[in-house]
């Protein structure tokens, strides 16, 4: 353990953040709040219209996980999911969340919002304040495609 950062290239090179603006941010070694949907996620195929269960993981470098809610329609709504016991500092917290999928093409999204009331970003919303290029720590909300043919994928229509 030290008490000061040594600047080895690793350190510098992975717990620094370039800033819009060109700037550095130096030292990243807080993970804030993030979550993401294991289930459906991609490579993952439905086979067919009907009920699912929404599942995934949130963790804090921050605390616990306070609240975790999922939209199924491209973030346009969204819906508090179930935090599973128990909710511990610092740790994965498992989530579920019912869902009737209709069988027409959309995208599901988790976030979740920690303790101390950081709410996880968007990718804009992330990429608005830290660049395209802080990519070591990044947080913001994953996005999965569901296709009407039940694949689930990364990428949209």
């Amino acid at each position: 353990m030290v008490d000061q950062p040594y600047m080895t290239p690793y350190e510098t090179a992975g717990y620094t953040d370039l800033m819009p603006d060109g700037k550095a941010r130096q030292f990243t070694f807080v993970m804030e709040a993030k979550s993401v949907i294991t289930r459906p996620a991609g490579g993952q195929e439905l086979p067919g219209p009907g009920f699912y269960e929404i599942t995934g993981l949130a963790w804090s470098g921050k605390g616990k996980i306070s609240r975790v809610e999922v939209s199924s329609d491209g973030g346009i709504s969204w819906e508090e999911a179930h935090l599973n016991e128990p909710v511990l500092p610092k740790a994965l917290t498992r989530f579920h969340f019912p869902w009737s999928w209709n069988g027409r093409e959309t995208s599901i999204q988790s976030r979740c919002t920690d303790e101390t009331g950081y709410v996880q970003p968007t990718r804009e919303e992330l990429f608005s304040v830290r660049s395209e290029n802080a990519t070591d720590h990044y947080n913001g909300i994953k996005v999965w495609y569901v296709h009407a043919n039940g694949r689930v994928s990364h990428e949209g229509a």
